[in-house]
């Protein structure tokens, strides 16, 4: 057991939280029971997920995206009234971590996503160094990316490229990332990886040679808050369950 005053101080120093800029607040976002003993981690703070940790008798639920995002209304109503009101009826802590996340060199999105395709992230560079790189030991072609990343996601993906290009440098960024497409391309990778892809990102894609993969936005972001949950949980001694609440975006 840990009190949730001490557990935020301790994961606002881990995350490094004054570093970012961010959308929203990175930490306690709605407070809840004083004492925790199991903690629940989720991508996003949706309503399934709330009632899902409920469930299994969460103190805290722990994710990528929680609330109060920059130019939100700020009323309390409709879906954010129902949230809200669950969690304080429910005694249920809420703590999110958004680009700290992201951006964290050993426990975040980025680098969790690299070690599950195998890919050791040597630098990062970007805004906030969000964006991680590296060089393959062993040139892969962007059908064999493909393929792995269909593999370990569980999910297809979208491949902008010639399948049989070879690739030996990549570059990779979790979420809604695709806005970094040209900072991928300057830096002279064979393929950028991220969550999402818009319309232009096809064009950048070929005209630039540089090849493109949309891996999904939640797929690609169910790690790093795993790796989080399980550090505080051996921590503090907790217990600790992801929950994954199907999305296919």
């Amino acid at each position: 057991m840990v009190k949730i005053n001490e557990l935020t101080h301790y994961t606002q120093q881990l995350m490094q939280v004054t570093r970012f800029k961010d959308y929203c607040p990175n930490g306690l976002q709605v407070e809840g029971r004083d004492e925790i003993n199991k903690i629940v981690t989720g991508v996003t703070a949706s309503m399934a997920l709330l009632e899902a940790a409920h469930k299994v008798g969460a103190d805290l639920v722990l994710v990528h995206h929680g609330y109060f995002w920059r130019n939100e209304t700020p009323e309390i109503v409709g879906i954010k009234q129902r949230r809200i009101k669950f969690l304080l009826t429910h005694g249920i802590n809420l703590m999110a971590y958004h680009l700290p996340l992201d951006a964290h060199e050993v426990l975040g999105n980025n680098v969790q996503l690299g070690n599950l395709l195998g890919f050791k992230a040597q630098n990062y560079i970007g805004s906030e160094n969000l964006i991680a790189y590296a060089e393959l030991e062993t040139e892969m072609s962007l059908s064999q990316v493909v393929s792995l990343l269909e593999l370990r996601l569980d999910r297809q993906v979208i491949a902008i490229g010639e399948l049989e290009r070879m690739v030996k440098k990549v570059a990779w960024c979790t979420g809604a990332a695709q806005g970094y497409m040209e900072q991928a391309i300057a830096l002279g990778v064979d393929l950028y990886i991220s969550g999402e892809i818009s319309e232009q990102t096809t064009h950048q894609s070929l005209e630039s040679g540089v090849a493109y993969i949309c891996a999904g936005h939640h797929a690609t972001e169910r790690y790093g808050i795993q790796a989080l949950g399980s550090h505080l949980a051996e921590k503090f001694n907790l217990a600790h369950e992801f929950i994954d609440i199907h999305n296919p975006v």
